[in-house]
């Protein structure tokens, strides 16, 4: 491991706005802000919104800093790319945002019903010969179910028109209307806050001419989700 990574975990040791649970302490005890979010950790009623598989939590910085109004949680296993968005989020004071590191499979030890408005999948691994282990796949979005209000509004934006289509059939499958859907965002007259940031990797595809899709959606938590056979790569 490189000296700035270790660097970067010894600093965010001391970040107060940086939770590291301990994994193994779940199987035996609650998640102390599970079902508390607003009351203990925010102190607002305040709507959260989740950026899943974060990275350097580009959306998370942008939105907290866009909406004192809401509540952000960032989630990724990744320390050493949660790092510069906490460290961003510490240097402007921004007390709606919240770095937790943890894995995205246990995402539910987390958070309680009616918790959590909106999520946001930015660039996540598409997983092409893994289906179940896509952030945006029946099995994950199922998990989201069980902690999100009523209506949830998840946006999904990826370089990898694999997953578009793949993510794309799933609603068509389950008769999820998008809200807004574009396989091409930078030529689409969608102006929302889907343009607000840009990702580490979105800065790379799009230096390289990638087309950047988008995907505006809306879940209930009542009625499943059904996955596809859907061709693989």
């Amino acid at each position: 491991m490189s000296k700035n990574k270790l660097y970067k975990f010894k600093e965010m040791e001391s970040f107060e706005n940086v939770l590291q649970p301990n994994i193994k302490d779940l199987r035996n005890i609650n998640f102390p802000l599970k079902g508390n979010w607003n009351n203990d950790y925010f102190k607002n009623q305040n709507p959260i919104i989740l950026e899943v598989g974060s990275g350097k939590a580009e959306y998370t910085v942008a939105l907290a800093e866009k909406y004192a109004n809401k509540n952000f949680v960032a989630i990724d296993i990744k320390g050493a790319r949660l790092w510069q968005g906490a460290k961003y989020a510490l240097s402007k004071n921004l007390k709606n945002a919240v770095f937790l590191r943890t894995k995205i499979d246990i995402i539910g030890a987390f958070f309680w019903k009616n918790e959590v408005s909106e999520i946001w999948i930015p660039f996540p691994d598409p997983q092409p010969r893994k289906q179940n282990k896509r952030l945006c796949a029946p099995r994950f979005l199922n998990r989201y179910r069980k902690f999100i209000k009523s209506e949830c509004i998840i946006h999904l934006k990826t370089d990898n028109k694999y997953l578009y289509d793949y993510t794309s059939a799933v609603l068509k499958h389950n008769n999820i209307e998008p809200i807004e859907k574009t396989d091409d965002l930078y030529n689409s007259s969608i102006t929302s806050d889907v343009l607000l940031a840009k990702t580490f990797y979105e800065e790379k595809f799009i230096k390289h001419n990638a087309k950047i899709t988008y995907l505006k959606f809306r879940i209930n938590n009542k009625t499943e989700i059904f996955d596809i056979d859907f061709p693989k790569i």
